[in-house]
């Protein structure tokens, strides 16, 4: 019955990132189109950034479910949000060493991701 409720959560989770993953990709096609293939990528970057750490959080964070295994869901969301942080800091990193970024395009494209992530009340029950 847990795994069912954790698939069930799980399932959410991953809706809730492919939501961020279309809003913020779409934006980056939209900056790709409008001023180019630079532009385009760093916002794509950007959007990236946004998306992956969420879905380890909700890989990590989703994998237990249930009062019984209370200690196991803790630490899934302890390991999930530490994941997160870690991965968010080594994409960001890894993004301004390797790609000759435009700013202004990268950061739009990430903040668009977590404002998503943030409304997500809005529009899920």
């Amino acid at each position: 019955m847990s795994k069912i409720l954790a698939h069930r959560s799980r399932k959410s989770a991953y809706k809730l990132v492919g939501l961020q993953a279309v809003v913020a990709g779409g934006a980056s096609v939209v900056f790709f189109a409008m001023w180019g293939v630079q532009y385009g990528l760093s916002a794509l970057a950007g959007a990236a950034i946004a998306v992956l750490p969420n879905f380890v959080f909700a890989t990590l964070a989703f994998a237990h479910v249930g009062a019984t295994v209370s200690a196991k869901v803790l630490k899934g969301f302890y390991w999930g949000e530490a994941m997160k942080m870690l991965s968010t800091i080594v994409l960001f990193s890894l993004v301004f060493i390797n790609m000759d970024v435009a700013i202004v395009p990268l950061f739009c494209c990430y903040l668009l991701g977590l404002i998503v992530h943030w409304a997500a009340p809005l529009y899920f029950k």
